[in-house]
């Protein structure tokens, strides 16, 4: 009795499953730079070695649009932000740059879930190429 409620329950897993992907084949919006800003991740490595943003998290999930943080808050050229004096987690705790938002009440804190942007320096060779090793240091 056990075996055919599982196979049961497994079958209909199944045909659930089947029926949501074919829902959502095609669903998913042509990614357009233009709108989105660049599809490739932009990796910071200061103020702490290294932190991924995607801006197809913040303009496609949260509905931002460029206005939003440049040229207030991130100048329009990626990784430039990395040459100012003050880009670090002090002034990201205090509201400047990714602080502005991720203040704990627009977005989660920045003090908060450090591993959702930060991946570290194994991260960092994993997503340039390498083995993960390379600059441990622990």
């Amino acid at each position: 009795m056990k075996k055919i409620l599982l196979l049961l329950v497994f079958g209909v897993f199944l045909l659930s499953s089947g029926m949501l992907l074919a829902d959502n084949e095609g669903m998913e919006e042509e990614y357009d730079e233009d709108i989105y800003g660049p599809e490739e991740p932009i990796v910071w490595v200061k103020p702490v070695e290294s932190v991924v943003f995607e801006h197809k998290v913040h303009t496609m999930g949260a509905e931002l649009d460029c206005e939003s943080c440049h040229d207030d808050l991130f100048a329009m050229e990626a990784g430039a932000a990395e040459e100012n004096e003050d880009f670090t987690m002090a002034t990201l705790y205090e509201g400047g740059y990714c602080g502005a938002c991720h203040d704990g009440s627009s977005a989660f804190a920045s003090n908060t879930r450090c591993t959702t942007c930060h991946i570290g320096v194994r991260g960092h060779m994993r997503l340039i190429g390498g083995d993960g090793d390379e600059g441990d240091k622990h």
